[in-house]
């Protein structure tokens, strides 16, 4: 898998700074895998250790980055697929 998109776990939501981003990648023809986390803000220790920040979405490159801007930012981002 090229990238994990951390996310919310409402991934039946097609809605929201989330959606946006997944419909995003999508779009692009990337392959990734959604990873639901948790919903409070206090558990999200991982996302800030990583990005800094405790908001979703964030994304995890195949090299262990991490990337995490506003989802408008995001979703218009291009990422090149790996491989």
């Amino acid at each position: 898998m090229a990238v994990k998109l951390h996310r919310c776990s409402n991934m039946w939501l097609k809605i929201g700074p989330c959606w946006k981003v997944e419909k995003a990648l999508r779009g692009m023809g990337i392959e990734y895998e959604a990873v639901g986390g948790p919903a409070r803000l206090g558990k999200r220790e991982f996302l800030a250790e990583n990005t800094g920040q405790r908001l979703y979405p964030a994304i995890q490159f195949e090299d262990g980055s991490w990337y995490r801007e506003e989802s408008k930012d995001m979703e218009r981002r291009r990422f090149a697929p790996a491989g």
